[in-house]
């Protein structure tokens, strides 16, 4: 079982994750692409993943085309992207993703036809498209970013639920075992006491029957005598082994039920502890939760 001390470590760190949601930035700006300055957009990313960002960028780009995306010095570009919310012609896309500090920033640009630019003199209703089709973009790599935090905490949720069921299930073992044994106990106590009996009888039948074949004369009587006290000997090694066993099997008992009574209350005090770190972590869910709620409201 996971150590309660690994377990808090785990959540301490969660604890210490939890980042409120930030705001997706967009500015109207000028790219640097090859020697040209270009009229275009940047956006800034909250914690998005950069590998998974870009694959997404060229994804989105290259759907409802044949034309394909270069990446040429960091730079992106392609022609003929169809963009049908920014205008209903194919336009040419240039772009750029930068990771930065715990953000990434995607600078890009379009070119309705030769030269003419997405921008406030290009028409407001070009503009203010090329910018909700960027803030749609960031706003689901972000949530993809939070769903991705949530579910980690989700998991480790689980990972402490399962353990405190194990405790759970452990604690009723050992209750059981207590149980088991001490009935295992009074049984056996009184097989000793019905062989203690058994022994005591016998032990009377031989004194008395050998002081009868002492006075016996040779023959199929006193053989006969002989074998009896035979029976009676074997009778009595049984009753002891018995009692013997018993004996064992009570010192193997009570061993058990000391061993399981010392459990118990560790078991108690991690269970405590293991529900502390759950009520914690349930706070830590809720806040990753609210925090992708967020997200998708913006």
């Amino acid at each position: 079982m996971k150590s309660i001390y690994a377990v808090t470590a785990l959540l301490f760190i969660s604890c210490l994750s939890v980042n409120a949601q930030k705001t997706i930035q967009l500015s109207e700006d000028s790219i640097s692409f090859g020697k040209k300055l270009l009229p275009g957009i940047s956006v800034i990313i909250p914690e998005a993943d950069y590998e998974n960002t870009l694959k997404a960028w060229k994804r989105d780009l290259q759907s409802g085309t044949k034309s394909k995306l270069v990446t040429e010095n960091g730079e992106m570009s392609i022609f003929g992207a169809s963009l049908k919310k920014v205008s209903p012609n194919p336009v040419n896309v240039f772009s750029k993703l930068m990771n930065l500090d715990s953000m990434l920033k995607l600078s890009v640009s379009i070119e309705l036809k030769n030269d003419l630019y997405v921008d406030r003199s290009a028409g407001e209703t070009e503009l203010t498209e090329f910018k909700n089709l960027l803030r749609e973009f960031s706003k689901q790599q972000y949530i993809e970013v939070a769903k991705g935090q949530l579910d980690d905490e989700e998991k480790k949720l689980k990972t402490l639920q399962r353990e405190l069921s194990s405790l759970e299930n452990e604690k009723e073992n050992l209750q059981k075992s207590i149980q088991s044994n001490n009935t295992r106990i009074i049984e056996e106590r009184q097989n000793i006491t019905i062989q203690n009996s058994e022994v005591t009888n016998v032990t009377t039948e031989l004194i008395s029957q050998s002081k009868e074949v002492g006075s016996m004369e040779e023959g199929p009587v006193k053989k006969a005598k002989e074998d009896y006290l035979s029976g009676l000997e074997k009778r009595k090694k049984k009753a002891l082994n018995s009692i013997e066993s018993s004996e064992n099997r009570i010192n193997r008992a009570n061993n058990e039920v000391g061993k399981a009574e010392s459990a118990i209350p560790k078991n108690v005090q991690t269970q405590q502890q293991v529900t502390a770190a759950i009520d914690k972590q349930q706070v830590v869910v809720q806040n990753f939760l609210d925090k992708l709620n967020k997200i998708k409201s913006y």
